[in-house]
């Protein structure tokens, strides 16, 4: 696929970087040529200087007959004039990043589509639900659902207490349908489990089970669920107005802003207590009643904030923390740090934005928080290779695991005995490098 990116802001060059993996011809634009240095060399990606507002540039860049526009710019109404002048000139199907809920209504997704617009997507839409389903299920680091939640995804940190640890695969103890393990992060290494393997206490730990099952993860994992009914949200971002609308109404929430005029449009937008100050001041979390809150959420534009406002909380008993990390390199050293929960804008939105390139045999695709991996939904067909045998006799690369299938609405784990049938929606976990050779195994 031609595919032309118009932003190279966190978003834009994430993006553009995973595609690239895909050998997708990739080209960059952007009007500041400084984020656009060094990554036409470090990656398989062409670059160039411009303005997406304007026709002939857009042109120089191979609009006409590209496969997909993304723009993904700071300014909304830069998006969206780009997608209709790409659209215009030729492309086949566009996306733009929003800023306002009021366009994702359905009469309104329908008026953008007929005037050129195939796709909104709202990152801050998409990581205040991330935060809720944090915020519901307290015991999970992270969680992805497939198939209207047939199958779901969950990472966890295991300690001492859990009883899967110690426990050699080839000894049959995980032969079961409760859940399977697909992977492991242990410090910088991402685990594909084999027959000598075992879960260490402290690793982080990729379940795919069913939604049926999630209790016997969490007993057999030793964590332990604790209910949330009051909340501290540090940082007044749209982020956090989107938590206090999507949270139940029977949580207790409270935001903290350091910017007092920002307090004064927080009082305006939602019905909740905003108080003025910064969140990283622990007499000021005291005076606020900390010890009461169930879980503290950090989600201010500064990174580094977030993570010790957080670890603050935790020092301050607080046994749910979630922060926004956007700047990936620091994710490692959160999670070293033990926040409960780490969300990144640009992976949650790069997900969305990458089913748009998916073909008609791939659903879905998401990118992983803690691990440079994807979990990725395949539906198999007639013919396919994955139908012709058995799990175990695939010859599957080392650093790919199927988790799971979907077969009718009901979804089931696998083990290595599993035989995918034609129809089956197949979910599987993968090395970011390792996602371009598992199509050929949905081929005849």
């Amino acid at each position: 696929m031609r595919i032309i990116i118009a932003g190279a802001g966190n978003v834009g060059r994430h993006v553009a970087k995973m595609l690239s993996n895909d050998n997708h011809e990739i080209v960059l634009l952007d009007r500041d040529e400084e984020r656009l240095r060094d990554l036409d060399s470090a990656y398989d990606i062409m670059t160039q200087v411009g303005d997406s507002t304007s026709p002939g540039e857009l042109l120089m860049c191979g609009v006409r007959g590209c496969n997909l526009f993304i723009a993904v710019t700071p300014y909304e109404s830069t998006n969206i004039n780009s997608c209709l002048l790409a659209a215009n000139l030729g492309a086949k199907r566009t996306v733009a990043r929003i800023d306002n809920y009021e366009y994702l209504l359905p009469k309104n997704k329908e008026m953008f589509r007929r005037m050129g617009i195939d796709a909104l997507i709202y990152p801050e839409m998409l990581v205040a639900t991330e935060i809720v389903q944090s915020v519901q299920r307290s015991w999970i680091r992270e969680f992805r659902s497939f198939c209207d939640d047939a199958l779901v995804l969950v990472c966890i940190k295991v300690r001492n207490n859990a009883e899967i640890i110690n426990k050699p695969f080839k000894t049959g103890f995980f032969n079961h349908d409760k859940f399977r393990i697909v992977a492991v992060k242990r410090r910088n290494e991402t685990i594909i489990p084999g027959g000598n393997d075992e879960i260490e206490a402290n690793d982080l730990v990729y379940f795919i089970t069913t939604k049926q099952n999630l209790e016997y993860v969490r007993v057999a994992a030793g964590k332990s669920q604790f209910p949330i009914n009051n909340v501290i949200i540090m940082g007044g971002s749209k982020i956090a107005i989107k938590v206090v609308q999507y949270l139940p109404s029977n949580i207790n929430v409270k935001i903290i802003e350091s910017d007092r005029s920002r307090c004064y449009k927080l009082a305006d937008e939602v019905d909740t207590l905003i108080i003025y100050g910064d969140g990283r001041n622990m007499d000021l979390l005291k005076d606020e009643g900390i010890e009461d809150a169930d879980a503290f959420v950090a989600v201010t534009n500064n990174s580094e904030a977030n993570v010790l406002a957080c670890l603050a909380a935790k020092r301050l008993g607080i046994r749910k923390t979630i922060a926004q990390v956007e700047n990936v390199d620091y994710i490692e050293l959160a999670d070293n740090l033990d926040i409960g929960t780490i969300i990144n804008k640009k992976l949650t939105a790069a997900s969305y934005i990458y089913q748009q390139t998916l073909d008609e045999d791939t659903h879905d695709v998401q990118c992983l928080t803690y691990s440079d991996a994807q979990v990725i939904e395949f539906e198999a067909k007639s013919g396919d290779k994955i139908t012709k045998s058995r799990i175990r006799d695939l010859k599957l690369p080392s650093d790919v695991n199927i988790g799971g299938l979907v077969r009718d609405g009901v979804g089931s784990v696998v083990n290595g005995n599993s035989v995918i049938a034609p129809g089956d929606h197949v979910v599987i976990f993968c090395k970011a490098s390792a996602a371009p050779k598992i199509s050929k195994f949905f081929e005849k």
